[in-house]
């Protein structure tokens, strides 16, 4: 399971840093360079179509690496072990 976090860790992408909930928006802008505004816009009228808004971002959440290599999913896991 380690090299599956492992290799998330290696894609050029990291949630954050201008974070106001799990920071997919903020990486998103920050990646490409765009208004985080704009973004966050974007994605809370993504939340109106039924099955991609929410569980998309709820997936890119758990999956998508934090500033800090940081993954929500294998803590979570990490947590459920112990």
């Amino acid at each position: 399971m380690d090299s599956f976090f492992n290799s998330l860790r290696s894609i050029p992408f990291r949630r954050g840093p201008k974070r106001l909930v799990a920071g997919v928006a903020g990486g998103i802008a920050d990646k490409f360079g765009w208004d985080v505004t704009l973004v966050r816009i974007g994605l809370l009228l993504s939340f109106l179509l039924p099955v991609l808004g929410i569980p998309l971002y709820l997936v890119a959440w758990l999956l998508i690496p934090a500033q800090d290599d940081s993954i929500a999913l294998q803590k979570i896991i990490r947590s459920f072990s112990k």
